[in-house]
Protein backbone atom coordinates (compact mmCIF):
# COMPACT_ATOMS: atom_id res chain seq x y z
CA UNK A 1 0.00 0.00 0.00
CA UNK A 2 3.29 2.58 1.01
CA UNK A 3 4.51 1.48 -2.47
CA UNK A 4 0.91 2.18 -4.53
CA UNK A 5 0.81 5.26 -2.57
CA UNK A 6 4.67 6.96 -3.45
CA UNK A 7 3.99 5.77 -7.03
CA UNK A 8 0.83 7.74 -7.16
CA UNK A 9 2.49 10.61 -5.53
CA UNK A 10 5.43 10.38 -8.02
CA UNK A 11 3.11 10.44 -11.03
CA UNK A 12 1.23 12.99 -9.27
CA UNK A 13 4.48 15.34 -9.54
CA UNK A 14 5.54 14.50 -12.94
CA UNK A 15 2.36 15.13 -14.25
CA UNK A 16 -0.50 17.53 -12.36
CA UNK A 17 2.30 19.04 -10.74
CA UNK A 18 4.04 20.22 -14.20
CA UNK A 19 0.97 21.09 -16.04
CA UNK A 20 -0.11 23.52 -12.64
CA UNK A 21 2.77 25.22 -13.12
CA UNK A 22 2.41 25.27 -16.99
CA UNK A 23 -0.68 26.69 -16.85
CA UNK A 24 0.69 29.35 -14.08
CA UNK A 25 3.15 30.28 -16.87
CA UNK A 26 0.32 30.86 -19.10
CA UNK A 27 -1.70 32.98 -17.24
CA UNK A 28 1.36 35.13 -15.93
CA UNK A 29 2.39 35.83 -20.19
CA UNK A 30 -1.31 36.56 -20.56
CA UNK A 31 -1.48 33.71 -22.98
CA UNK A 32 -4.89 32.13 -21.26
CA UNK A 33 -7.66 34.11 -19.28
CA UNK A 34 -10.12 31.80 -17.38
CA UNK A 35 -13.64 32.97 -15.94
CA UNK A 36 -14.15 34.18 -13.26
CA UNK A 37 -16.06 31.25 -12.03
CA UNK A 38 -13.49 28.78 -13.41
CA UNK A 39 -10.61 27.54 -10.48
CA UNK A 40 -7.99 25.51 -12.40
CA UNK A 41 -6.61 23.96 -9.02
CA UNK A 42 -9.73 22.80 -8.42
CA UNK A 43 -10.44 21.32 -12.17
CA UNK A 44 -6.76 19.78 -11.75
CA UNK A 45 -7.89 18.03 -8.24
CA UNK A 46 -10.92 16.61 -9.99
CA UNK A 47 -9.25 14.86 -12.83
CA UNK A 48 -6.94 13.45 -10.75
CA UNK A 49 -9.54 11.64 -8.47
CA UNK A 50 -11.05 10.95 -11.99
CA UNK A 51 -7.92 9.61 -13.36
CA UNK A 52 -7.14 7.18 -10.22
CA UNK A 53 -10.47 5.04 -11.47
CA UNK A 54 -9.86 5.28 -14.82
CA UNK A 55 -9.34 2.14 -16.83
CA UNK A 56 -8.49 0.50 -20.05
CA UNK A 57 -10.53 -1.69 -21.80
CA UNK A 58 -8.89 -4.44 -19.92
CA UNK A 59 -9.45 -2.86 -15.87
CA UNK A 60 -5.90 -2.02 -15.85
CA UNK A 61 -5.65 1.57 -14.22
CA UNK A 62 -5.04 4.36 -16.69
CA UNK A 63 -2.09 5.77 -14.45
CA UNK A 64 -0.30 2.50 -14.76
CA UNK A 65 -0.77 2.25 -18.73
CA UNK A 66 -0.94 5.41 -19.60
CA UNK A 67 2.47 7.32 -20.77
CA UNK A 68 3.07 10.27 -17.85
CA UNK A 69 3.66 12.31 -21.10
CA UNK A 70 0.13 11.57 -22.44
CA UNK A 71 -1.72 12.18 -19.08
CA UNK A 72 0.37 15.64 -18.62
CA UNK A 73 -0.92 16.78 -22.20
CA UNK A 74 -4.57 14.95 -21.56
CA UNK A 75 -4.54 17.38 -18.05
CA UNK A 76 -3.11 20.45 -20.27
CA UNK A 77 -5.70 20.32 -22.99
CA UNK A 78 -8.57 20.10 -19.56
CA UNK A 79 -7.52 22.93 -18.15
CA UNK A 80 -6.48 25.24 -21.08
CA UNK A 81 -10.01 24.84 -22.12
CA UNK A 82 -11.51 25.26 -18.87
CA UNK A 83 -13.04 22.68 -18.36
CA UNK A 84 -13.44 19.91 -15.37
CA UNK A 85 -14.86 16.73 -15.36
CA UNK A 86 -16.19 16.97 -11.86
CA UNK A 87 -18.88 19.17 -14.49
CA UNK A 88 -19.20 16.46 -17.31
CA UNK A 89 -17.71 18.60 -19.36
CA UNK A 90 -15.24 15.65 -20.70
CA UNK A 91 -14.09 12.48 -20.10
CA UNK A 92 -10.69 10.35 -20.26
CA UNK A 93 -10.26 7.46 -22.12
CA UNK A 94 -7.35 5.35 -22.56
CA UNK A 95 -6.05 4.21 -26.48
CA UNK A 96 -3.08 1.98 -25.70
CA UNK A 97 -0.72 3.35 -23.46
CA UNK A 98 -2.05 6.85 -24.58
CA UNK A 99 -4.72 9.03 -22.21
CA UNK A 100 -6.98 11.58 -24.45
CA UNK A 101 -9.34 14.09 -22.90
CA UNK A 102 -12.40 13.98 -24.83
CA UNK A 103 -15.10 16.84 -24.17
CA UNK A 104 -18.70 16.32 -23.94
CA UNK A 105 -21.44 18.29 -25.14
CA UNK A 106 -21.37 20.63 -22.08
CA UNK A 107 -17.55 20.86 -22.69
CA UNK A 108 -18.09 22.15 -26.23
CA UNK A 109 -20.98 24.71 -25.09
CA UNK A 110 -18.75 26.03 -22.41
CA UNK A 111 -15.55 26.35 -24.02
CA UNK A 112 -17.82 28.29 -27.28
CA UNK A 113 -19.44 30.73 -24.85
CA UNK A 114 -15.51 30.90 -22.98
CA UNK A 115 -13.70 32.02 -26.60
CA UNK A 116 -17.01 33.93 -28.32
CA UNK A 117 -18.66 35.69 -25.89
CA UNK A 118 -21.92 33.65 -26.70
CA UNK A 119 -24.87 34.42 -24.52
CA UNK A 120 -26.83 31.41 -24.85
CA UNK A 121 -26.56 27.79 -27.26
CA UNK A 122 -30.08 26.30 -28.09
CA UNK A 123 -31.29 23.66 -29.70
CA UNK A 124 -34.75 22.20 -31.06
CA UNK A 125 -36.25 19.28 -32.76
CA UNK A 126 -38.07 19.49 -35.77
CA UNK A 127 -41.43 17.12 -36.34
CA UNK A 128 -42.98 16.71 -38.98
CA UNK A 129 -46.32 18.94 -39.54
CA UNK A 130 -43.90 21.78 -38.34
CA UNK A 131 -43.39 25.27 -40.14
CA UNK A 132 -40.10 25.85 -40.68
CA UNK A 133 -38.96 29.00 -42.65
CA UNK A 134 -35.26 30.17 -43.41
CA UNK A 135 -32.71 32.16 -45.97
CA UNK A 136 -29.94 31.39 -47.07
CA UNK A 137 -26.90 34.45 -47.26
CA UNK A 138 -23.56 33.37 -48.36
CA UNK A 139 -23.96 29.89 -46.95
CA UNK A 140 -25.22 30.65 -44.24
CA UNK A 141 -28.97 29.85 -42.99
CA UNK A 142 -30.26 33.43 -41.08
CA UNK A 143 -33.87 34.54 -40.45
CA UNK A 144 -34.68 31.34 -39.30
CA UNK A 145 -38.28 30.77 -38.01
CA UNK A 146 -40.05 27.80 -36.63
CA UNK A 147 -43.51 27.40 -35.54
CA UNK A 148 -44.52 24.09 -33.93
CA UNK A 149 -47.82 22.75 -32.64
CA UNK A 150 -48.16 20.06 -29.47
CA UNK A 151 -49.96 17.74 -31.71
CA UNK A 152 -46.60 17.37 -33.25
CA UNK A 153 -43.91 16.42 -30.62
CA UNK A 154 -43.66 13.00 -31.40
CA UNK A 155 -39.85 11.39 -31.41
CA UNK A 156 -41.31 8.94 -34.80
CA UNK A 157 -41.84 11.92 -36.79
CA UNK A 158 -38.61 14.18 -36.20
CA UNK A 159 -37.34 15.26 -39.36
CA UNK A 160 -34.25 17.18 -38.11
CA UNK A 161 -32.88 19.95 -35.78
CA UNK A 162 -31.35 23.25 -35.07
CA UNK A 163 -29.00 24.96 -32.50
CA UNK A 164 -29.09 28.33 -32.37
CA UNK A 165 -25.73 30.26 -30.57
CA UNK A 166 -26.95 33.80 -29.02
CA UNK A 167 -24.84 36.84 -28.67
CA UNK A 168 -25.34 39.46 -26.33
CA UNK A 169 -25.89 42.00 -29.33
CA UNK A 170 -28.75 39.43 -30.46
CA UNK A 171 -26.93 38.19 -33.57
CA UNK A 172 -27.22 34.60 -34.07
CA UNK A 173 -25.70 31.69 -35.50
CA UNK A 174 -27.84 28.45 -36.31
CA UNK A 175 -26.94 25.32 -37.49
CA UNK A 176 -29.44 22.88 -39.18
CA UNK A 177 -29.08 19.39 -39.45
CA UNK A 178 -31.78 16.66 -41.63
CA UNK A 179 -32.93 13.76 -39.52
CA UNK A 180 -30.62 12.14 -42.55
CA UNK A 181 -27.28 13.99 -41.42
CA UNK A 182 -28.30 13.30 -37.85
CA UNK A 183 -28.47 9.63 -38.32
CA UNK A 184 -25.07 10.02 -40.31
CA UNK A 185 -23.63 11.55 -37.38
CA UNK A 186 -24.30 8.96 -34.87
CA UNK A 187 -23.48 6.25 -37.47
CA UNK A 188 -19.51 7.15 -35.88
CA UNK A 189 -20.75 5.36 -32.59
CA UNK A 190 -20.78 1.62 -31.51
CA UNK A 191 -23.37 2.43 -29.78
CA UNK A 192 -25.41 2.85 -32.78
CA UNK A 193 -24.26 0.05 -34.89
CA UNK A 194 -23.78 -0.39 -38.88
CA UNK A 195 -25.65 -0.49 -41.85
CA UNK A 196 -28.51 1.11 -39.53
CA UNK A 197 -31.04 3.36 -41.32
CA UNK A 198 -33.64 3.73 -37.97
CA UNK A 199 -32.94 3.23 -34.28
CA UNK A 200 -33.39 0.36 -32.55
CA UNK A 201 -36.14 -0.03 -29.98
CA UNK A 202 -34.52 0.42 -27.04
CA UNK A 203 -31.48 2.28 -27.67
CA UNK A 204 -29.91 5.16 -26.57
CA UNK A 205 -31.32 6.90 -29.64
CA UNK A 206 -34.99 5.49 -29.79
CA UNK A 207 -35.35 6.14 -26.00
CA UNK A 208 -33.92 9.85 -25.55
CA UNK A 209 -34.14 10.77 -29.37
CA UNK A 210 -35.02 14.11 -28.70
CA UNK A 211 -32.19 14.88 -26.30
CA UNK A 212 -29.82 13.07 -28.77
CA UNK A 213 -30.88 14.99 -31.64
CA UNK A 214 -29.98 18.21 -29.87
CA UNK A 215 -26.80 17.02 -28.35
CA UNK A 216 -25.63 16.35 -32.12
CA UNK A 217 -26.55 19.79 -33.71
CA UNK A 218 -25.44 21.81 -30.99
CA UNK A 219 -21.70 19.66 -31.14
CA UNK A 220 -21.67 20.40 -34.68
CA UNK A 221 -22.89 24.00 -34.46
CA UNK A 222 -20.00 24.41 -31.74
CA UNK A 223 -17.37 22.74 -33.70
CA UNK A 224 -18.43 24.62 -36.93
CA UNK A 225 -18.52 28.10 -35.62
CA UNK A 226 -15.48 27.71 -33.73
CA UNK A 227 -13.55 26.83 -36.32
CA UNK A 228 -14.64 29.36 -38.70
CA UNK A 229 -13.86 32.00 -36.51
CA UNK A 230 -10.21 33.64 -36.90
CA UNK A 231 -9.45 32.74 -33.36
CA UNK A 232 -6.18 31.63 -33.12
CA UNK A 233 -5.56 31.57 -29.17
CA UNK A 234 -3.91 28.84 -27.06
CA UNK A 235 -7.93 27.78 -26.08
CA UNK A 236 -8.51 27.13 -29.73
CA UNK A 237 -4.79 24.86 -30.14
CA UNK A 238 -6.23 23.03 -27.73
CA UNK A 239 -9.85 22.42 -28.78
CA UNK A 240 -9.00 21.82 -31.92
CA UNK A 241 -5.57 19.36 -30.98
CA UNK A 242 -7.92 16.75 -28.81
CA UNK A 243 -9.26 15.67 -32.18
CA UNK A 244 -5.99 15.09 -33.90
CA UNK A 245 -4.16 13.39 -30.62
CA UNK A 246 -7.25 11.23 -30.60
CA UNK A 247 -7.15 9.89 -34.16
CA UNK A 248 -3.37 9.44 -33.91
CA UNK A 249 -3.40 7.29 -30.55
CA UNK A 250 -6.78 5.52 -31.72
CA UNK A 251 -4.64 4.26 -35.04
CA UNK A 252 -1.43 3.58 -32.84
CA UNK A 253 -3.63 1.15 -31.01
CA UNK A 254 -5.49 -0.48 -34.23
CA UNK A 255 -1.76 -0.99 -35.26
CA UNK A 256 -0.20 -2.23 -32.02
CA UNK A 257 -3.04 -4.72 -31.53
CA UNK A 258 -2.97 -6.10 -35.59
CA UNK A 259 1.27 -6.65 -34.77
CA UNK A 260 0.64 -8.56 -31.49
CA UNK A 261 -1.65 -10.72 -33.15
CA UNK A 262 -1.13 -14.52 -34.72
CA UNK A 263 -0.15 -14.82 -38.07
CA UNK A 264 -1.74 -17.79 -39.87
CA UNK A 265 -0.87 -18.64 -43.61
CA UNK A 266 -4.13 -18.87 -45.43
CA UNK A 267 -5.68 -17.66 -48.21
CA UNK A 268 -6.37 -13.96 -47.58
CA UNK A 269 -10.90 -13.15 -47.65
CA UNK A 270 -11.81 -9.58 -47.23
CA UNK A 271 -14.19 -10.24 -43.68
CA UNK A 272 -16.47 -7.39 -42.00
CA UNK A 273 -14.96 -4.26 -40.83
CA UNK A 274 -14.28 -4.93 -37.13
CA UNK A 275 -15.76 -2.34 -34.67
CA UNK A 276 -13.50 -0.71 -32.20
CA UNK A 277 -14.31 -0.59 -28.59
CA UNK A 278 -13.86 2.36 -26.54
CA UNK A 279 -12.23 2.92 -23.28
CA UNK A 280 -12.97 4.81 -20.27
CA UNK A 281 -14.07 4.68 -17.11
CA UNK A 282 -16.93 7.25 -16.13
CA UNK A 283 -18.65 8.08 -12.55
CA UNK A 284 -21.96 7.18 -11.26
CA UNK A 285 -24.92 9.51 -12.76
CA UNK A 286 -28.41 10.89 -11.93
CA UNK A 287 -30.26 9.28 -14.54
CA UNK A 288 -30.14 6.67 -17.49
CA UNK A 289 -30.54 9.58 -19.92
CA UNK A 290 -27.23 11.43 -18.36
CA UNK A 291 -25.95 7.87 -18.43
CA UNK A 292 -26.50 6.87 -21.62
CA UNK A 293 -26.05 10.72 -23.39
CA UNK A 294 -21.98 10.24 -21.66
CA UNK A 295 -21.51 6.79 -23.48
CA UNK A 296 -22.64 7.90 -26.62
CA UNK A 297 -20.81 11.39 -26.61
CA UNK A 298 -17.42 9.51 -25.54
CA UNK A 299 -18.00 7.35 -28.51
CA UNK A 300 -18.62 10.15 -30.94
CA UNK A 301 -15.63 12.11 -29.93
CA UNK A 302 -13.08 9.09 -30.37
CA UNK A 303 -14.91 9.54 -34.08
CA UNK A 304 -13.89 13.23 -34.04
CA UNK A 305 -17.52 14.73 -33.37
CA UNK A 306 -20.69 14.23 -34.60
CA UNK A 307 -20.71 14.94 -38.13
CA UNK A 308 -17.27 15.41 -38.40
Amino acid sequence: MAQDKNELAMIKRDTVDVVADKVKQFQENGEVHFPANYSPENAMKSAWLTLQNTQDRSKKPALEVCTKDSIANALLDMVVQGLNPAKKQGYFIVYGNQLVFQRSYFGSMAVTKQVTGAKSIDASPIYEGDEVDYEMVNGRVTNLKHKQKFGNINKENIMGAYATITFDDDNVYHELMTMEEIRQAWSQSQMWGKDQTVEKKGSTHDNFKQEMVKKTVINRACKKFMNSSNDSSLVMNHFNRQDEVSEEAKWREEVNENANGDVIDIEYQESPEETNNEQGHTQNHESDLEQATEEFEKQQSSNGGPGF
